[in-house]
């Protein structure tokens, strides 16, 4: 991410691990607080509720601290498990925590999914492991609050069904772009790279929430919706 004249701050909590930036120190501070603490209610939940940690279809819950209702929530409109949700849904919590302290600018990246909440235009990176257009483009985001995630079925670690290099998903939160993206992802493959671009479109778009998706696959590009200004990055 990009963001001039704001404090930026690496943080990192067993696996969960990104960037905050902010127009306020304290802020900060506050979203740390935020991952970490929710990221514990997620664990002492599923300590004692095994399928929410292992599913890979919706589940219903009844009850459970606020990470893991939107977590359902956002599961449950993707047509995915649970824990495809999880960075996104603990950046939004975060970033919530961060407008009530006051902020003005709250971004919070966690594992490469984003969300934000800003005043002014914030630049976000592709992330696409060693494709070529990885940390090279990007988006100008200017309309918020906004949800950001991408999913990988070749450079990621995350379990995925498809095999696109990338697929970047905006949607009005980053839990419900979190789970869209890997909803989406697992159906980009074949050996048609435009058709199954074409899918992963027609998925997207069905998906509420969802504004924009952006596709790449097979050296090729689809993108569809409200997706932000595509950018160079500039690199040091």
């Amino acid at each position: 991410m990009e963001a001039k004249g704001l404090f930026r701050e690496a943080f990192e909590f067993k696996e969960t691990r990104g960037i905050i930036i902010s127009d306020s120190r304290s802020a900060i501070a506050t979203a740390v607080a935020s991952l970490k603490q929710n990221r514990e209610k997620l664990e002492k939940y599923v300590h004692g509720h095994p399928k929410f940690l292992y599913s890979l279809q919706p589940v219903q819950v009844n009850d459970g601290p606020p990470v893991v209702r939107l977590m359902a929530e956002a599961a449950e409109t993707a047509d995915v498990g649970p824990m495809a949700a999880v960075a996104g849904v603990l950046a939004d919590l975060a970033v919530r925590d961060m407008v009530l302290k006051g902020a003005h600018v709250a971004v919070v990246e966690n594992g490469g999914e984003a969300s934000a909440a800003s005043d002014r235009p914030i630049d976000i990176a592709l992330s696409a492991g060693d494709h070529p257009l990885s940390r090279k483009m990007g988006f100008r985001l200017k309309n918020f609050p906004v949800g950001v995630a991408t999913s990988s079925g070749v450079f990621s670690h995350a379990l995925s069904f498809g095999d696109a290099e990338a697929v970047t998903i905006f949607a009005k939160n980053a839990g419900l772009a979190d789970a869209a993206a890997t909803a989406v992802g697992n159906i980009v493959k074949g050996n048609d790279p435009q058709e199954a671009i074409k899918h992963g479109i027609y998925k997207a778009l069905s998906i509420e929430g969802v504004s924009g998706v952006f596709i790449l696959y097979r050296g090729t590009v689809g993108k569809a919706g409200q997706v932000p200004k595509i950018i160079r990055i500039k690199t040091a």
